[in-house]
């Protein structure tokens, strides 16, 4: 009688072939993912910024531009508009190294105080308090918006610098954001960070963001 021939799924050097062929090619892949995501989040510098080459990470003086937000027809979700106008924060241009600078202290100062456990930056953090991913858009905080005339304040990064120095003088929210010390010096560098984060591609995160936008001035769609 002749013996019954094994089934290939039952071959125990099949799977061991198998598995060899599967995580060479996961290992290949990822290298790849690995080397195309560092690309991907490096920042650019400011020679690109001044060139209008676009990076999703765009370069610290990114901050002396102004920024808007619009849906991209061909992507399928809302991007940041860069520029080409100049719109500088608090009326200086920032030298590449003013820019990184005033970024750190903004960032230091993001972590010193421990944002993110009431906001969420880039996705991460908690949901207690509004999402600051694209705060600096908020046409809350535009000319003829409620910000600048709750704080008596004649542009939209002095409104946002009094705001964080005192939140507990202007209640904007079912939950207030408690006074955590912040100085001028720290304010204007969370100011500097919130407009930088809103200049990230974020592949459309936070979603549906662009639709609260309002130009107060001409009823379009480009932020100040």
């Amino acid at each position: 009688m002749a013996e019954k021939k094994a089934s290939v799924w039952t071959s125990i050097s099949f799977w061991r072939r198998s598995a060899a062929w599967v995580t060479g090619f996961a290992t290949i892949l990822l290298i790849w993912l690995t080397f195309d995501t560092i690309s991907q989040i490096r920042m650019g510098t400011d020679e690109e910024l001044a060139k209008g080459i676009k990076r999703r990470i765009p370069a610290p003086t990114v901050i002396n531009y102004k920024i808007g937000y619009k849906y991209d027809e061909k992507r399928g979700l809302e991007v940041p508009v860069i520029g080409p106008e100049k719109n500088p924060l608090f009326g200086k241009e920032l030298s590449p190294k003013e820019a990184k600078n005033l970024l750190h202290l903004g960032k230091l100062t993001e972590q010193a105080k421990n944002c993110m456990d009431c906001h969420t930056l880039l996705g991460n953090g908690a949901y207690y308090a509004p999402d600051l991913t694209k705060a600096w858009l908020d046409p809350m905080w535009a000319k003829g918006g409620p910000m600048q005339a709750m704080t008596g304040k004649n542009s939209k990064e002095e409104a946002m610098v009094e705001f964080l120095m005192h939140p507990d003088k202007y209640p904007t929210h079912a939950r207030m954001m408690p006074n955590l010390g912040i100085t001028e010096k720290e304010a204007k560098g969370l100011v500097a960070f919130l407009k930088h984060m809103s200049s990230i591609d974020t592949n459309g995160f936070p979603r549906g963001f662009s639709k609260t936008i309002k130009d107060y001035e001409t009823g379009g769609t480009y932020a100040k």
